[in-house]
């Protein structure tokens, strides 16, 4: 017997297991079981990193169906959403969002559907690829900038943010998402958000100075 089972992963304030569980039953999902991480960066760690993400793959068959609120509950950056929607689609499971009521099912046969899957698919795959680009780049940059520093010199002030919420910072510009939720996720201030995002490489340039 098939089930429909919802995964929620509640990281800040505004992300309640109450309030997603809602808004998928609004959406007319009747949902049969609910898997939640609680506190997990979905920014920082994989789907199968996570506690309740494991348990995902161990309870889910064939012709079940995984509903989440939007794509961006099963991974960290486009490339790992991809793969994560295709590593499910390939086991039989069908996965639905709550956003857009997107449907990604890898046995359909209406031509629409498979048309719309792939598209996804490939837009998540090219955006994954140029945020990896753009991190690569911009650490180059920084390393370079270090090295040409005197590391006996005045270095200025000890940067803020780790190398991790610079990373969280990127990704999370690159997914569109807005100041304000970049800094209530990655608990940097507005000001330090907007300075990473107008000079990315200058972030990483400081980060390398101080060896970070």
């Amino acid at each position: 017997m098939t089930k429909t089972v919802l995964y929620a992963r509640v990281s800040t304030a505004d992300q309640t297991l109450d309030h997603q569980k809602a808004q998928a039953e609004a959406a007319g999902f009747k949902v049969d079981e609910v898997v939640a991480d609680h506190g997990v960066s979905g920014l920082s760690t994989r789907l199968k990193e996570r506690e309740q993400g494991r348990r995902l793959f161990d309870i889910l068959r064939r012709g079940d169906v995984l509903v989440v609120r939007w794509l961006d509950r099963l991974g960290r950056n486009y490339e790992d959403v991809k793969g994560t929607v295709e590593d499910l689609m390939r086991r039989g499971v069908i996965v639905r969002t709550v956003i857009n009521g997107m449907t990604f099912d890898g046995a359909t046969t209406d031509p629409m559907q498979k048309a719309v899957t792939n598209a996804l698919l490939g837009f998540m795959a090219a955006m994954g690829e140029a945020q990896a680009e753009a991190t690569k780049a911009a650490q180059k940059a920084g390393i370079a900038h270090a090295r040409e520093t005197d590391p006996n010199s005045y270095k200025g002030r000890k940067p803020s943010f780790t190398r991790d919420q610079v990373g969280i910072v990127r990704n999370m510009l690159a997914r569109g998402d807005g100041v304000s939720l970049i800094s209530e996720t990655t608990g940097l201030t507005r000001q330090t958000v907007y300075r990473i995002k107008g000079d990315p490489a200058g972030a990483e340039a400081t980060l390398a100075t101080w060896g970070l």
